[in-house]
């Protein structure tokens, strides 16, 4: 699997960055195919807690069900796809840089694919993700930057 991979600088504290960008609920703000995020079990705000998001792809919505697997605050975390035929798996990070006044975030993905999956990830999947992610990371950096309350 080739993990895409994007970074964005952005003029805040990496503590504010973390919080804002593992926020589930703040998904649809910042992620262009992002449609809604909905909670559905586990401990909130915590590993092991279970999210729907629906994404827009095409013209149509699909809805992926995922999982925090690490939360290593205000460093990393890591989000993994449970079950469907398009299974992402996210590794995030945010480094100090500047002596802590400002952030580096880095979004390392790939995708698992099951059934039909294993065609869609390369065909479709991928492609739009290498174009969408960098666009992804500036809508990030331009809200926080605005001072997006955290």
């Amino acid at each position: 699997m080739s993990r895409i991979t994007a970074s964005v600088d952005i003029a805040r504290p990496p503590e504010e960055v973390f919080a804002y960008v593992t926020d589930p609920t703040h998904l649809p703000d910042w992620q262009e195919s992002a449609v809604k995020v909905e909670r559905i079990g586990g401990p909130s705000g915590a590993v092991g807690q279970q999210m729907k998001v629906t994404r827009h792809m095409g013209n149509r919505d699909f809805d992926m069900n995922v999982e925090l697997t690490k939360l290593d605050a205000p460093r990393s975390w890591h989000v993994h796809g449970i079950d469907g035929p398009v299974r992402p798996d996210l590794e995030g990070t945010v480094e100090p840089i500047d002596g802590g006044t400002r952030s580096r975030v880095t979004l390392s993905l790939d995708f698992e694919g099951h059934g039909i999956g294993k065609a869609i990830v390369p065909l479709m999947v991928k492609p739009r993700v290498r174009k969408e992610m960098p666009r992804d990371g500036q809508h990030l950096k331009e809200i926080l930057e605005r001072g997006a309350p955290v």
